[in-house]
């Protein structure tokens, strides 16, 4: 079973996240954070080998909340998720040790399947 983390600061995502993760066998959500601190605390109490991860949120924003879930957790695997197109965000979204870049439009379970098939561990 994959145990996926969902840190977006925006509820109605999260519940999206949580729907998409139930629709998709052999996924299972393992918690949920509104911010990048939430998830650093949520992360030690959490079997997730997989975070999805906004690239937007105030306060510690997806690139620093990846570089600090990855730094906790080497294992784990981050997706950062946005609704913005790639050239719209910064350039260190590239290089805070993220498995790939998402975007919320396309988020379903085909989509989480192929990523963790490509990318999981």
């Amino acid at each position: 079973m994959v145990e996926v983390l969902t840190v977006d600061d925006q509820a109605v995502f999260r519940a999206v996240a949580r729907e998409v993760i139930d629709a998709t066998p052999g996924f299972d959500a393992a918690g949920e954070a509104a911010s990048g601190p939430e998830a650093l605390e949520l992360i030690h109490d959490t079997r997730a080998c997989l975070a999805l991860v906004d690239v937007r949120m105030p306060g510690m924003d997806g690139v620093e909340t990846a570089r600090r879930l990855r730094a906790a957790d080497p294992e784990l695997v981050v997706l950062l998720i946005s609704l913005e197109d790639a050239c719209d965000l910064p350039s260190s979204v590239s290089t805070c040790g993220a498995a790939a870049l998402v975007s919320k439009r396309d988020f379903g379970p085909a989509l989480l399947r192929e990523l963790w098939t490509v990318h999981g561990r």
